[in-house]
C-alpha cells in the first residue's frame, strides 16, 4: 500500500520533479506535490512524496531527512492525516457591513 511522506524545507525552485526524481532513488514514486501559495503563486516551501509501499518510504525516510534537495536541508517523515480545523473568525463578513466609511455631505 502507498505510503505518503511530507517533505519539509524545500528551495522556493524545488519542483515536483525534482521530488519525483529525487525520491525515486528510494524506490517507485506513485505522486509527488510541491504546496503553491494561491496569492503569490510561489511554492510554500513544502510537499509531499507517494511511495509506492511502507519498505520504500522508510528507505526514502532513511536516505533523505537532513539532507540536502536543491541547496537546502530537508525535512522527510510521514505524513499525518490534515486535522479539521476551526472556521475562520474575522475578515469580511457580508452580515455586517461596516467600517466602509465615506465622504461626509458637508464637506462637500
Amino acid at each position: 500500500m502507498a505510503k505518503k511522506l511530507f517533505v519539509g524545507g524545500l528551495s522556493y525552485e524545488t519542483t515536483e520533479a525534482t521530488l519525483k526524481e529525487t525520491f525515486s532513488q528510494a524506490g517507485t514514486v506513485e505522486t509527488s506535490a510541491v504546496i503553491i501559495d494561491r496569492m503569490s503563486g510561489r511554492s510554500k516551501g513544502f510537499g509531499f512524496v507517494e511511495m509506492s509501499s511502507e519498505e520504500e518510504a522508510q528507505k526514502a525516510i532513511e536516505m533523505f531527512n537532513g539532507k540536502e534537495i536543491d541547496g537546502k536541508n530537508v525535512t522527510v517523515n510521514e505524513a499525518k492525516p490534515m486535522e479539521q480545523r476551526a472556521p475562520r473568525q474575522g475578515g469580511y463578513n457580508r452580515d455586517n457591513r461596516g467600517g466602509f466609511g465615506g465622504g461626509h455631505k458637508d464637506r462637500w
